[in-house]
């Protein structure tokens, strides 16, 4: 039996960090690396060792503070969001640039907290990229679940003054925002196209066959192709 298996709710941060280290992988972290994160763990076996060591948000804030990044998506699978106050999810943000890590606390943490509005608003226009990036997330996720604490137009004209030359991250953030306004709010879908077009962002994004391109006007269309057919049938 490998120490994996043998991880309980009562496991020590040390036990868990060896699990991780027996399951660490060269050939992950290599394709890992590119991304920008380095994570050298399969995100199944991360999700098996959360699993067995259930809900515990002293053991969560014990692996956080391990600074590791794959540790931290244990710490971030078995914490309890209701137990955050808005300053902790703010230090969780800024103390882990790992884009991996910051993706799953935002699903996994921030989007089941009941301050997901005030982190979007205290983080989206936030000096930092990597933050300003987090609020651009949250930003795309409100737009189909709460947009009305949201201004639309507004947001579109930051859109289209900003994201053009912001960086990589935010970039990437702010145009899956532009796309979500496009599929979600119909009145705004021509001028969000209209914006899409205009900026080029990610237009020559080399997609695989069978995916959808990440360029918002082919997003919007093909988002929106598919939901008005499966209304139809």
């Amino acid at each position: 039996m490998n120490s994996r298996t043998e991880l309980t709710p009562e496991s020590t941060v040390a036990q868990v960090q060896a699990a991780l280290a027996d399951a660490a992988d060269e050939k992950i972290l290599a394709v890992n690396l590119k991304h920008g994160n380095n994570i050298a763990v399969n995100l199944g076996t991360v999700r098996a060792i959360a699993k067995s060591l259930k809900s515990n948000h002293e053991l969560a804030g014990a692996l956080w503070a391990s600074k590791d990044p794959t540790t931290r998506l244990v710490a971030i699978l078995i914490c309890k969001p209701r137990l955050f106050t808005l300053e902790d999810l703010d230090r969780w943000l800024r103390e882990e640039p790992t884009p991996k890590v910051q993706d799953w606390l935002l699903s996994y943490v921030v989007k089941k907290s009941r301050l997901l509005e005030q982190a979007r608003q205290s983080w989206i226009a936030d000096p930092t990229p990597e933050v300003a990036s987090a609020g651009w997330e949250l930003t795309a996720f409100q737009v189909a679940k709460a947009p009305d604490v949201l201004d639309l137009p507004v947001l579109l004209d930051t859109i289209e003054a900003q994201m053009k030359h912001a960086p990589e991250r935010l970039q990437w953030a702010m145009n899956n925002t532009l796309a979500a306004i496009g599929i979600e709010c119909e009145p705004l879908r021509e001028r969000a196209v209209r914006i899409g077009h205009e900026l080029g962002v990610l237009a020559d994004y080399p997609t695989p066959p069978g995916c959808t391109s990440p360029f918002a006007p082919v997003w919007i269309e093909e988002i929106v192709a598919r939901r008005a057919a499966q209304q139809a049938g």
